[in-house]
C-alpha cells in the first residue's frame, strides 16, 4: 500500500474535491501509522514487564551501528529504536578544526640546562645557544607535620595555654587535604571510596567517614561565596538561563535548579519544581514574601482564576487603598478570612501571582529582565520576557516519523528551511540591523503559515508560530543566545554527580552539592583554578579575589567591549 500511495503525484489530479479527498486518505495512513508504531512499541513494554514479573527478562535493547559520515541518518536511528532527536547536524555549521599551541600558558617551574657531553663534540663544533623544550611533569609528596605545641599552666588563673595550629589545620588533616578533597569529588566527579584509594597511594591514611565530613561540614564560608556569587551572576546581565533536573536526597524525590549565564552558574536543590521553588532560586531563599497589587490581578487573569475571585480581590485592593504584602503565614491566615474554600488548583493562582508581584516589587535581589528555557510552564510570568530554545523547538520537528514517501520529503524541505531561518538569526545577532529585523520577522510570519498538506507538519508549524514572540527575542535584544545548551552542559556536571553517587543522603550534603558544584563550574567559567581557589580560602592566605568580584570584572569588561564595538 506504501508503495501505490508513494506513486501518487497530487498535482496530477485535476478535481480540487478528489485531490483534497487523496491528501485527508494519505492523512489518515499517517496517523494510522503514527498510532500502529505507539502501540507495537507500548505493547512491547507490557510483554517485558511481564516477563519480569515472572522472573524471567524482558527483549534486550540492543543499539544500532553507528553510521559513518554521510550516510544521512541521525546517531541512534535503527531496527527496533526510536531516531535521535538532535539537531546538531542541522544546525551546526561546519568548521575547521585547527590545532592551537599552549606552551605559552605553561607555568615554567624551573630551568635546567642539558649540556652535549664534550666528548662527543667534534674539534670544530660552534655553541649556537639552546634549543628550548617544554616537559609538563606533577610530583606528587606528603607533607606530614608533627606539631609541638608549647603549653603553659598558670596556677594563678587556673588555666592552660596551649599554641593553636597554623591556619588550614584542623583535626587530623592539613590544608592540601582538605582542599584536595572536595576537588576531587566535585571537580573531578570521584566517588569517597576512590578518593581514599588514591590518597593512600600517597601515603595519606583517611576514612570514607573522614572525606564525607571534609566534603560536609564546616563549609559556611563556600556557602555565603556562592550566595555572593548568585547576587553577582544575576545582576551581571539583563538575561539569564534557567533548568531543573531530578535529584533525590536520602530517596526522596527532589529538583535541582540551575541559573546560569556566560559568567556564573548556581544550582539550587528544592523538594519542589513549580513556580514557588524558582521564587524562592531567583531571590536565593527559603521563603517567600506575597503582594497583592494591580500587576498580581493583572497576572491573575492571565493564569485563570476565576472572574468572581478575581474582582473580590480587586475590591478588597480598593478598599485597602494601597498594596498588601505578607509572609507566608501570614498570607495563608488572609486567605482563609477573605477567600475560604479555594480548591488546591486556585490557591495554587493565587500564590503564583502574588509572588510574582512580590518579587518584581523587592528590591533585594536583582530583578530577571529576560528568562531562558525550555519552555516548561513553571518559567512563564517570572520575568519581563520569556526566551525560548529554538533547538528544543527544533527537536519537536525531528519526532515526526511520517510514513509515506510524499511527507518525508515534505518534512525534510520544512526543517532545512526551519535551520537556514536559524542561521540567518545567528547572522543577525552579530551584526543587527532595523532592515534584517523587519524581514526576518517578515520570513518568520511566511515560514511558520506555510501549509504543506502534511497534518502532524501543519499543526507542528501552528504550535511554533504561536510562541513567536518568546522565539524572536533576539531580534529586540541580539546578546540573547537563541538556544539554552549552555544551562544544559552547566546540568551535565550535576547529572554526572547524581549518575556517579546516586544523590545525597542528607540535606547537608545535598547543600553541599549546590554550593562545590557552583563554585567548580563558575570557576571553569571564569578560567580560575578551582583547587588553588579552594586551597586558597581554606589555608586562610586569601590572595585569589573572590568568584563574585572576578563575576563584576569580567562582566563590566564585556559590557565595555560590546559597547566599543557597537556600530554608531
Amino acid at each position: 500500500m506504501r508503495q501505490e500511495l508513494a506513486a501518487i503525484d497530487l498535482n496530477q489530479i485535476k478535481d480540487p474535491l478528489a485531490r483534497q479527498g487523496m491528501v485527508l486518505l494519505m492523512n489518515l495512513v499517517e496517523e494510522l501509522s503514527a498510532e500502529n508504531q505507539h502501540l507495537r512499541a507500548e505493547n512491547q513494554e507490557l510483554r517485558d514487564e511481564i516477563k519480569r514479573l515472572k522472573g524471567e527478562q524482558g527483549q534486550p535493547k540492543v543499539k544500532p551501528e553507528k553510521k559513518n559520515k554521510g550516510e544521512g541518518e541521525d546517531k541512534g536511528e535503527g531496527k527496533g529504536e526510536a531516531p535521535a532527536h538532535s539537531s546538531e547536524k542541522e544546525r551546526r555549521q561546519p568548521t575547521v578544526w585547527k590545532k592551537e599551541g599552549k606552551v605559552a600558558e605553561i607555568k615554567i617551574d624551573r630551568t635546567e640546562v642539558l649540556v652535549v657531553p664534550p666528548s662527543e663534540l667534534p674539534a670544530d663544533a660552534e655553541f649556537k645557544g639552546y634549543e628550548e623544550v617544554v616537559v609538563q611533569d606533577v610530583k606528587v609528596v606528603t607533607d606530614n607535620v608533627l606539631f609541638c605545641k608549647e603549653k603553659y599552666y598558670s596556677p594563678s588563673q587556673g588555666q592552660s595555654y596551649l599554641a593553636p595550629l597554623p591556619p588550614g589545620y584542623v583535626g587530623q588533616f592539613g590544608p592540601g587535604v582538605r582542599a584536595f578533597v572536595p576537588v576531587l569529588y566535585f571537580g573531578c566527579q570521584m566517588t569517597e571510596p576512590k578518593i581514599v584509594e588514591l590518597l593512600a597511594n600517597f601515603g595519606v591514611q583517611i576514612s570514607e567517614g573522614q572525606v564525607s565530613n571534609l566534603l560536609i561540614h564546616n563549609q559556611e564560608r563556600f556557602h555565603e561565596e556562592k550566595r555572593e556569587v548568585a547576587a553577582a551572576g544575576l545582576q551581571s546581565s539583563t538575561w539569564h538561563l534557567a533548568d531543573s533536573s531530578s535529584m533525590r536526597i536520602n530517596g526522596q524525590n527532589a529538583y535541582v535548579h540551575a541559573l546560569a549565564n556566560p559568567w556564573y552558574t548556581v544550582f539550587t536543590t528544592k523538594w519542589r519544581k513549580d513556580r514557588q521553588a524558582w521564587l524562592e532560586v531567583v531571590q536565593q531563599c527559603d521563603t517567600l514574601r506575597y503582594r497583592l497589587n494591580a500587576e498580581a490581578l493583572r497576572l491573575l487573569a492571565e493564569l485563570g482564576l476565576s472572574a468572581k475571585k478575581q474582582h473580590h480581590l480587586a475590591a478588597l485592593l480598593a478598599e485597602q487603598g494601597e498594596e498588601l504584602e505578607w509572609n507566608k503565614e501570614e498570607f495563608d491566615a488572609w486567605l482563609e478570612t477573605h477567600l475560604p474554600g479555594l480548591g488546591p488548583q486556585q490557591r495554587q493562582r493565587v500564590l503564583d501571582a502574588t509572588g510574582i508581584a512580590a518579587y518584581h516589587a523587592q528590591t533585594t535581589w536583582p530583578v530577571i529582565s529576560i528568562l531562558g528555557s525550555d519552555d516548561a510552564p513553571e518559567f512563564n510570568h517570572l520575568a519581563a520576557l520569556h526566551m525560548l530554545c529554538w533547538v528544543h523547538d527544533g527537536r519537536h520537528y525531528t519526532k515526526l516519523t511520517p510514513f509515506l514517501p510524499q511527507h518525508q520529503e515534505i518534512l525534510a524541505a520544512f526543517r532545512k528551511d526551519y535551520w537556514k531561518f536559524y542561521h540567518r538569526l545567528v547572522a543577525y545577532r552579530q551584526m543587527p540591523t532595523v532592515d534584517e529585523n523587519q524581514r526576518l520577522r517578515s520570513d518568520f510570519q511566511a515560514l511558520f503559515t506555510r501549509q504543506t498538506g502534511y497534518l502532524a507538519l501543519d499543526e507542528r508549524i501552528a504550535l511554533t508560530l504561536a510562541k513567536h514572540r518568546h522565539l524572536l527575542v533576539a531580534l529586540d535584544h541580539p546578546q540573547v543566545p537563541l538556544h539554552t545548551n549552555q544551562i544544559e552542559r552547566d546540568l551535565r556536571t550535576w547529572v554526572r554527580r547524581r549518575k556517579i553517587s546516586s544523590g545525597a543522603r542528607t540535606l547537608a550534603g545535598a547543600q553541599a552539592w549546590d554550593t562545590f558544584l557552583s563554585l567548580a563550574v563558575t570557576a571553569r567559567k571564569l578560567g580560575v583554578s578551582f583547587y588553588h581557589y579552594i586551597y586558597d580560602r581554606i589555608a586562610a592566605i586569601n590572595q585569589m579575589p573572590s568568584l563574585a568580584e572576578l563575576v563584576t570584572t569580567r562582566t563590566l569588561a564585556a559590557h565595555q567591549t560590546q559597547q566599543a564595538l557597537a556600530p554608531p
